[in-house]
């Protein structure tokens, strides 16, 4: 495989900057251009609902590199300018305002776009995933708002913690029956819910949501399915996202729940994707998968970027992420499939610092540990080695009804 003279990287978020960075680490000495559709600097995403949101940390403190070592990437630079096309054939990225960059090798890491719902548009209603998002929603939080956050994924829970901090009144409506019911199911989703209760937010979970109201267009509520209005000055839409392919449309590439690509993260000749808008199959579990955490995107870019210089090596990560919310501090590593079963390997849940396991098809899949960091790393290599299931008895088991993470 002869190395690309002319690389387009098109997202200049955490795994577009890692697969730049991997290149020149790598002795890639070609013409390198990053293509980001925010006008900042690659920035990290994990503190915005956190220590951004709450005024912590003010929005210089997430950036990934100083402003010199991204010069020393010796790469050009298109941020505040977004991809509206690719033409394969041609081997050409077309920018927003018709400009074409050629490429002979192209990474796609543009990540993903929140879903909204029916009344987005009313003012007080918010989205989270951009630093500018984090910084508006922010200054809206400063007046001592009624605060409803419509979904309780983990996006959903760390927001409606940070705003408690604050001292808001918060409540949660969420239409699974409990939350983070994705990825971990009841047992745990119950343990979330009743941190939260205990803090002082309120849950209105089991019934769908029909989506944010207003008048004079300002938004005044939240509309349940059964009728019910939930009073709001501010709302916080963490419904989930969808992977940003839709300039991607009309390229001929594979797409189904984001990019398509191989196990070695290619989605054609001399193409590659990463990070949250890259759909594999993961040989280590067997199953395809699509993964929107912050350390997925650093690692896949990086065997994006190799595979691109020739490595042609699979990508068979156990995925890991995390989430904090008040004194709490939850990580999970592998994937957690709705016929799981759970078991407690370390600790009690009564005393909110445990290890669970979950197993399916006789292996050890995942692993979640809840306020225990120590315990939680050693018991990881379980999933990393593809551990036997039943593992060592613990204190208990349950039948847990979750999905893949």
């Amino acid at each position: 495989m002869s190395v690309p003279a002319d690389v387009v990287i098109v997202g200049a978020s955490a795994a577009g900057l890692t697969a730049a960075e991997t290149l020149r680490r790598r002795g890639y000495g070609g013409r390198l251009t990053l293509l980001g559709a925010e006008p900042h600097p690659p920035y990290d995403r994990p503190p915005l609902s956190k220590h951004v949101l709450a005024g912590a940390w003010e929005p210089d403190r997430i950036a990934l590199r100083a402003p010199e070592e991204l010069t020393l990437l010796d790469a050009e630079w298109r941020l505040g300018r977004a991809a509206a096309g690719l033409e394969l054939s041609a081997r050409q990225v077309v920018l927003d305002g018709g400009e074409r960059l050629a490429f002979d090798g192209l990474i796609v890491a543009t990540g993903v776009a929140p879903r909204r719902l029916p009344g987005a548009d009313l003012a007080g209603v918010h989205v989270l995933r951009t630093v500018d998002d984090a910084l508006a929603l922010r200054q809206a939080l400063l007046g001592g708002p009624r605060v409803v956050v419509v979904g309780a994924g983990f996006l959903g829970v760390e927001v409606a913690a940070t705003a408690r901090t604050l001292g808001l009144d918060v409540t949660v409506a969420e239409p699974q029956p409990v939350p983070v019911y994705r990825p971990f199911g009841e047992r745990i989703g119950a343990l979330v819910a009743r941190l939260h209760l205990d803090h002082g937010t309120r849950l209105r979970c089991g019934m769908p949501v029909r989506g944010p109201i207003g008048a004079g267009g300002r938004v005044t509520g939240v509309e349940l399915a059964d009728g019910t209005v939930l009073p709001a000055d501010v709302v916080v839409l963490a419904v989930g996202s969808t992977p940003a392919t839709g300039w991607l449309e009309e390229s001929g590439l594979p797409l189904n729940g984001g990019i398509s690509c191989d196990e070695r993260c290619r989605a054609a000749p001399g193409v590659y994707a990463a990070g949250d808008v890259a759909s594999w199959p993961n040989p280590h579990f067997g199953t395809r998968m699509r993964v929107e955490h912050r350390t997925n995107a650093t690692e896949q870019a990086m065997a994006a970027a190799g595979n691109l210089l020739g490595d042609n090596a699979p990508f068979a990560p156990v995925p890991y992420f995390w989430s904090d919310q008040y004194d709490t501090r939850i990580q999970a590593y592998g994937i957690f499939p709705a016929d799981a079963e759970v078991r407690i390997l370390h600790g009690d849940p009564a005393d909110r610092r445990f290890v669970a396991a979950y197993g399916r098809r006789a292996t050890v899949v995942g692993v979640v540990g809840w306020n225990a960091p120590r315990e939680t790393r050693m018991l990881r290599r379980l999933v990393a080695e593809r551990a036997a299931w039943p593992g060592p008895v613990g204190q208990g088991t349950a039948t847990g009804n979750s999905h893949e993470g």
